[in-house]
């Protein structure tokens, strides 16, 4: 159990920093970029990467994927519960950071679009 708990805490920790990777994310603009194109990104990103909602909501798909894993793993014929709950917490963390990150992105995207930057994408 003790080599299940470790790689879980590993995987989180990992999480979390691919979780983060969205807002560092730097869009592509129709034309140069303006004086104040750079400063904003900058302010842009960082207000995505405060959005701490968004790493509690992959600590909970994290949290719900290991109760589905573990519930699954007890059902299934060699009644591994605590393999089943590692599983479902790795397939439901990886699901929430990628979440998080798509979301960190597009806060980037609309907060320099709301600044009057040409950003297509």
């Amino acid at each position: 159990m003790k080599p299940q708990i470790t790689s879980l805490c590993a995987v989180a920790v990992m999480l979390s920093a691919c979780a983060d990777s969205g807002a560092e994310y730097t869009p592509i603009l129709d034309g140069q970029p303006t004086a104040a194109f750079h400063s904003d990104l900058s302010a842009c990103q960082s207000l995505a990467r405060n959005q701490t909602q968004l790493d509690q909501e992959t600590v909970a798909a994290a949290a719900l994927g290991a109760g589905a894993g573990g519930v699954l793993g007890a059902l299934d014929d060699e009644g591994d519960a605590a393999g089943g709950a590692v599983v479902g917490a790795i397939a439901g963390g990886v699901s929430g950071a990628v979440n998080a990150s798509e979301r960190r992105e597009e806060m980037v995207i609309a907060c320099l679009r709301g600044r009057g930057h040409k950003v297509v994408g």
